[in-house]
């Protein structure tokens, strides 16, 4: 099909590559998709060998001797790919296929694959950049037309709906409405995802800004002649009604006022949950389910219309690229650091100014208009949106979870989907590779045990399908096991005797313990206690572990705040903040950059900077002081254990898949909802032999609402093998067939017999009583002797 002399070819009208492409213009093949496709496939297979053309920049791969020998014995030689120059009007023919009405999905993939392989050869690399963005603009003009006049048609409905509202007198609601699609935006999308991607053939190396993409200098022009930013003002406007429309405009206003009147107590994190959510057992995640399901049915199809407009913007305003800093700006920052660090370390400040003076750039978006401003106002939208086709996180919409300013505005359920989908591909791949992960424990020795099998064991291996046996006890792994396997491990991890972590002030979470190092396997154990972290959120069980906000936010990769020592030490937190509030001499403290530190009896002083024992805290230099202080105690004092314990866990669990959630999110991610809710579990509850209007039923939840908290967990123990709630409540109860809904069965048997549990289905065998104070007795008698030992798989 090319020339034997490895000549460029293109003007010889007998050349088979020029044939096949004049026939992209005869309308026998414009006219039928089929018969496009299998053309397109023919041009697709005769550009192929392109793809061995080296990238620009890139050196043509050498062959080896044994290569060269291999070919001459089969009597094959090897040639060098001829590079084809294709005159104007042939790319012309081939872009122009991109404005076609219909033509299938799978064309336009191969006409972009033969695009990106005629570009290997730079003359047709800049006339298709070109081409296509002239179609790109001609296509932004066809768009925004189109919004324009559906906006229209919104803002009639909208007047309408209100009109109705007001003459009702009442508050206006959400309405159905339907909207015809457009093509012209798909076409659009497609266009612009060639450009994009064609443009990066030559980067070798794609360096990132906060997680968007560097754009190369020749996207940033082909991209600066397109005129988009009316388009994106109209798709704004679209959305803006469309949330007007499905009610979501008020409910936006009244939690943004009611976070305005309560307030950010953690320094500004910006969490999805609210902190009223451990007490209550219903965090943000339960209001963001049921109002993403409330949208799911109306908004999200509405949605459906504008994708291609919103993934178009995802593609232009997901890449980032960098602009020189003004000479002033890049003074005043430096100025600024140099305040904020002590006298005595002003040398050392030094390096960090010229350091920045090294780096004169910042991020700016390409297309024009910010990235996250635009999550941030359609953020319940784009999670209605993302609900009803998760695979969006995966593709169009990835910046999503890749960019730190959009991830605060992914609610909790969209996350845990995105994540527990990632975390499945990689357990599959390792199930094909490894096959199970079988445990042998004996009862009393569960951590040892667990340690030392699962130490030679490595990530891929543990990412397997976990089942546990304990020694001379009968019973199949079906779920139930290991559920109380990662429940005796969550309290073993935290025993004394080991001394890896300490509580803090009110008992109820752990930190690494700095002076574990009495163990001398701590940072062993560390790294082990990490990977069953990891471990058991990967296989979706839950621990009753709570660690620190500040080690949550280490396993996240973000760096604690000073906020963040009240959960630890509440008293000492207080004298901090009396530090920061107050001038040190009304309050007659005189303070150096050191700290005292108590070990084993002994009391130690250790610098916070360079000499610190003889530098004294000023004004100026509190802050800076209370940062180092809160930086030592949640930080420095403990680097190995933290280090050991994140080296296991992030075999496990990658950093960038578990970077998405907050810390208070990971918490609930590993622990569930702290509170059971009965009433939750009666409402999900299956009956056999028994119905819910049943007396032996009545005196069963009676006796259920009168436990106390720790009875409560102890009877889900019981039938269920973990203390824990699942995330979205009871309907949500994980069993040997995925979601099994607790279930209570009547047997019969002698009067007064025990009750008895199966963890792997869990359902609760329920005798009859005579009383419902019997059954109380029978209860107790069942959750407190039956909690020791495995009974009934």
């Amino acid at each position: 099909l090319f020339s034997d002399d490895g000549t460029k070819m293109g003007a010889s009208p007998s050349c088979a590559l020029d044939q096949l492409l004049d026939l992209l213009g005869k309308q026998l093949y414009l006219k039928s998709p089929t018969i496009l496709e299998h053309l397109l496939c023919m041009i697709e297979g005769v550009c192929s060998p392109l793809s061995l053309v080296p990238k620009e920049g890139e050196e043509p791969p050498k062959l080896t001797q044994t290569e060269i020998e291999a070919a001459t014995s089969t009597m094959k030689e090897w040639i060098e790919v001829p590079r084809p120059v294709v005159t104007p009007y042939r790319l012309k023919l081939l872009c122009s296929l991109l404005k076609l009405e219909y033509v299938k999905d799978s064309s336009f993939t191969r006409v972009n694959t033969i695009a990106r392989r005629l570009c290997r050869v730079e003359e047709n690399r800049h006339f298709i950049l070109r081409e296509l963005s002239g179609v790109a603009g001609v296509l932004a003009e066809g768009a925004t037309k189109d919004l324009q006049e559906l906006s229209a048609r919104l803002r009639e409905q909208v007047g309408r709906m209100n009109a109705a509202a007001a003459k009702e007198g009442r508050i206006r609601s959400s309405v159905q409405i339907s909207l015809a699609s457009s093509t012209t935006e798909s076409k659009l999308l497609r266009v612009l995802q060639a450009l994009s991607a064609l443009s990066g053939e030559s980067q070798t190396d794609v360096k990132k800004i906060d997680g968007l993409p560097v754009a190369s200098p020749e996207l940033v022009s082909l991209m600066g002649s397109i005129s988009l930013d009316a388009l994106w003002s109209e798709l704004t406007s679209c959305l803006r009604l469309v949330s007007i429309l499905e009610g979501v405009e008020l409910k936006e206003d009244s939690d943004k006022d009611e976070k305005d009147d309560g307030g950010d107590t953690d320094g500004g994190e910006g969490s999805a949950l609210e902190d009223g959510s451990r007490h209550s057992g219903e965090g943000q995640e339960d209001g963001a389910a049921d109002s993403g399901r409330k949208l799911q049915n109306s908004a999200a199809g509405v949605l459906t219309r504008f994708l291609p407009s919103i993934e178009a913007f995802f593609v232009v305003n997901g890449v980032a690229r960098k602009q020189p800093k003004t000479r002033s700006e890049v003074k005043g920052e430096a100025e600024g650091d140099a305040a904020s660090v002590v006298k005595s370390s002003a040398a050392e400040s030094k390096p960090a100014v010229e350091e920045r003076e090294t780096e004169p750039e910042r991020e700016i978006v390409l297309g024009g208009m910010n990235l996250v401003d635009f999550v941030s106002s359609n953020r319940v939208l784009l999670n209605a949106l993302i609900r009803s086709n998760p695979s969006l996180l995966d593709k169009g919409l990835r910046a999503m979870v890749t960019v730190p300013g959009c991830r605060p505005f992914l609610d909790f359920d969209v996350k845990r989907q995105w994540f527990r989908t990632c975390i499945r591909r990689l357990r599959q791949h390792a199930s094909r590779r490894h096959g199970s992960l079988r445990l042998h424990i004996r009862r009393k020795h569960v951590f040892e045990d667990a340690y030392h099998q699962l130490q030679v064991r490595n990530a891929e291996e543990m990412r397997g399908r976990l089942h546990v046996t304990f020694t001379n006890e009968e019973g199949v792994d079906a779920g139930g096991l290991s559920r109380e396997f990662f429940a005796i491990l969550a309290k073993e991890m935290f025993n004394p005797n080991y001394a890896l972590f300490t509580s803090t002030e009110d008992g109820c979470t752990f930190q690494p313990n700095p002076n574990s190092s009495i163990n001398h396997d701590h940072l062993h154990y560390f790294r082990f206690v990490g990977r069953i972290v990891g471990k058991a959120i990967s296989d979706g069980y839950l621990l009753d572990a709570h660690f620190t906000r500040s080690l949550y936010k280490h396993m996240l990769g973000v760096k604690p705040t000073h906020h963040d020592m009240e959960a630890i030490d509440p008293d000492y937190y207080k004298n901090l903040k009396l530090i920061l509030e107050h001038n040190l001499d009304d309050i007659g403290l005189e303070l150096t950059f050191s700290i005292e530190h108590h070990s084993f009896g002994g009391l130690q002083t250790i610098d916070l900077i360079p000499n610190g024992r003889n530098i004294k805290v000023t004004e100026e230099s509190k802050e800076k002081y209370v940062s180092l202080v809160c930086q030592h105690r949640m930080t420095t004092s403990i680097e190995s254990q933290i280090k050991a314990f994140l080296e296991g866990f992030n075999e496990m669990i990658k950093p960038e898949l578990i970077s998405i959630f907050t810390a208070k999110e990971l918490e609930l991610l590993i622990s569930g909802l702290p509170d059971i809710d009965v009433f939750d579990l009666k409402k999900n509850t299956d009956y056999q032999g028994y119905r819910p209007t049943d007396k032996e039923v009545e005196w069963f939840w009676n006796v259920m609402t009168s436990l106390t908290r720790s009875q409560k967990a102890a009877f889900l123990q019981f039938v269920t093998g973990s203390s824990k709630v699942p995330l979205n409540g009871f309907s949500e109860l994980q069993g040997m067939r995925g979601v099994q809904k607790f279930s209570i069965h009547k047997v019969g048997g002698s009067s007064g017999a025990l009750m008895s549990a199966h963890t792997c289905f869990n359902s609760l065998d329920l005798p009859v009583y005579k009383s419902e104070e019997e059954l109380k007795e029978k209860l107790l008698y069942a959750i407190s002797e039956g909690a020791g030992g495995f009974m009934f798989a």
